[in-house]
């Protein structure tokens, strides 16, 4: 029996990955713009998006030449802009009256579905994420 090789899985969630901060940036850089979720101070919404290229970034530099301590840096990157993203949603879903600006017209979704499923699919990318790198299934 042939052994699974998730390489091409881990490449495709890192595409997924690599879009979720794209479109986090997108959505939350022009605070006046912002459709009914939280306001978001510049400072956080910058930390979220380098953290994200700086954990993408180094992820990318693992999966080309792995090398455990270089994939334990990624997955600490990974699970701290997880964590920045996850804090935002939080403050957008517990007290949407204090922190959320009056609903806009938004063409990407309404309400929070969206950032949900993309904060939520991230949180479960980066859990295989440190599956992967824990128990050395990436084929070399």
């Amino acid at each position: 029996m042939r052994p699974v090789n998730l390489d091409n899985a881990v490449w495709m969630l890192t595409g997924l990955a690599a879009v979720v901060v794209l479109l986090t940036r997108m959505r939350l850089s022009n605070e006046n713009q912002q459709s009914g979720h939280a306001l978001v101070p510049r400072s956080i919404v910058n930390a979220h998006t380098v953290m994200g290229v700086v954990a993408l970034a180094v992820w990318i530099y693992y999966l080309t030449s792995p090398d455990d301590l270089v994939g334990v840096i990624a997955l600490v990157a990974w699970w701290v802009e997880v964590a920045i993203g996850l804090l935002i949603l939080g403050r957008w879903l517990s007290r949407p009256g204090k922190h959320a600006a009056d609903a806009t017209g938004d063409s990407w979704a309404q309400g929070p579905a969206l950032s949900i499923l993309g904060h939520v699919g991230m949180l479960l990318g980066i859990s295989f994420f440190t599956w992967v790198v824990i128990a050395d299934k990436l084929s070399t």
